[in-house]
């Protein structure tokens, strides 16, 4: 059966406008003046610089008060084609490229390089190779990942030439054309395996006692030199710990990922442009935000005095209607704009002065034991704002410190309490595990259980297998893979 019935409930929704400003918020520097850029384009109405005459923004407001002093806009009092003529052209469609004269390219600059395939494929030109085995030689570089393997099975390989090349060979001539490919640079391109990988780069160097006994090491116990069963070593080859110390130490000295050595390639590394800046001038924290998120910007005059001749206009048209309501809705956008980007900067300074003052111990000493426990909604509290808001700002933004640039999430953390029941920062704590792991006798390692007990001396009471989570948030190894003979 069904029933009508009334319902009341209340329900916050953003406004075009607010969700708008929560983008501008969240995007950093870069990203920010790309935006700045197309809404450039795409609004006529909003322009760069400062406004040298007159008090624009009081003309503006006096246009579209709408007290009894001034109505509504009505399209039939308007004559906009005495301001839209043909021969009146803005400065900026006649200028090349839409850049100004004082525009600066602030691009990087790259070098084109080439690809890590390529860069073994002019190598192979240097080889004795018939047709068919060119083909597959091209085939199997092909088949090199970025780290300089080959992770697939031969007979795979056969497969997909036979599919794919139409070429019909065997394994042995494969393997046979393989072991020219390995031959190729860097050393150990082109292995199925680390323990192949290492092995290629072993075979290339000068022939010594302790490189014959990695290669044997390699060959005969890789299973326990990955485990680091040092005793099970030296009894199987019947050796002396130097000469095993000695053999580890050649073995160390290799590449694991031979093609992350080629330097030729063509990715472009990632630039973090600091959209904070902390500097400790006088004994005084001193914050600025990047000028690149402050840009000097203005409502167009031009496009003000059209809409403000409709005073003095006597025709009436459709058309004169729609291009009224145009230029209105472009001033309306570039006033906003204008006015959110304030914000914006506001929210920034705001949000990350904060985060100073919380963290001033640090950020004057540069300890980050000194870091204390901050989440987001303690620096929300502070400043009146919502916590998404705080997240936004930190999730994507770069302070440039005395101690290097980082990301500002990275200074959040919870907090753990220590025996004597103050709250102190995880970060701390991590940061003198990673102490203790580092004063460690790397012969006789810590387990997670003994570093525990060192920390629960140390006032920090931390069980088990937080250790172990924290060690591993750190890229620690276990104990057993830290052992060093």
């Amino acid at each position: 059966m069904l029933k009508q019935h009334l319902q009341l409930k209340l329900s916050q929704k953003l406004s075009p406008q607010q969700i708008q400003l929560m983008k501008l918020i969240q995007l950093p520097t870069l990203a920010f003046e790309q935006r700045l850029k197309q809404e450039m384009e795409e609004n006529p109405a909003l322009e760069s610089g400062k406004e040298d005459t007159g008090t624009l923004e009081d003309e503006y407001a006096d246009t579209f008060d709408e007290s009894e002093d001034s109505e509504r806009i009505e399209a039939e009092d308007i004559n906009i084609d005495d301001y839209l003529g043909d021969d009146e052209i803005p400065d900026y469609r006649t200028r090349a490229n839409n850049y100004s004269e004082d525009d600066s390219d602030r691009q990087v600059p790259y070098a084109a390089g080439i690809s890590f395939t390529q860069h073994l494929l002019n190598q192979l030109n240097t080889e004795y190779l018939d047709d068919q085995e060119w083909t597959i030689a091209e085939f199997l570089v092909g088949s090199v990942d970025e780290s300089g393997y080959i992770r697939r099975p031969v007979a795979d390989i056969m497969d997909d030439l036979a599919f794919t090349q139409n070429v019909y060979t065997d394994e042995a001539t494969i393997e046979k054309v393989l072991q020219k490919v390995q031959q190729l640079d860097p050393p150990g391109v082109g292995a199925r395996s680390l323990e192949e990988c290492l092995l290629l780069q072993l075979e290339r160097k000068e022939p010594s006692p302790a490189v014959e006994m990695a290669i044997e090491i390699l060959r005969k116990s890789f299973d326990h030199f990955s485990k680091k069963h040092y005793k099970k070593l030296l009894q199987k080859h019947d050796i002396g710990e130097e000469a095993l110390r000695e053999a580890i130490g050649e073995i160390e000295k290799l590449n694991p990922k031979p093609g992350g050595s080629y330097s030729g390639g063509t990715k472009i590394v990632e630039h973090v442009v600091p959209d904070f800046t902390i500097r400790i001038v006088d004994g005084e924290l001193e914050l600025s935000l990047n000028g690149r998120n402050a840009p000097e910007l203005h409502v167009s005059r031009e496009y003000s005095n059209m809409l403000a001749g409709y005073k003095n206009a006597r025709d009436k048209s459709k058309q004169q209607k729609d291009a009224v309501m145009f230029i209105k809705q472009k001033l309306d956008a570039a006033k906003w704009f204008i006015d959110a980007i304030k914000q914006r900067q506001q929210t920034l300074y705001v949000t990350m002065n904060a985060i100073m003052e919380y963290q001033r111990e640090y950020f004057m000493t540069g300890d980050e034991r000194n870091l204390k426990p901050m989440i987001l909604k303690d620096i929300a509290d502070q400043i009146g704002m919502d916590v998404s808001t705080v997240s936004r700002v930190a999730n994507s933004k770069y302070v440039d410190t005395p101690y290097g640039t980082r990301l500002i999430k990275e200074y959040f953390s919870e907090s753990i309490k220590n025996e004597q029941g103050e709250d102190v920062s995880t970060k701390e704590i991590k940061k003198i595990l990673e102490t203790v792991v580092g004063e460690e006798n790397k012969r006789k390692p810590l387990t997670d259980d003994k570093l525990a007990k060192i920390l629960k001396e140390k006032g920090y009471p931390i069980a088990r297998r937080t250790i172990a989570k924290y060690r591993e948030q750190l890229g620690i190894p276990v104990a057993r893979l830290r052992k060093e003979i």
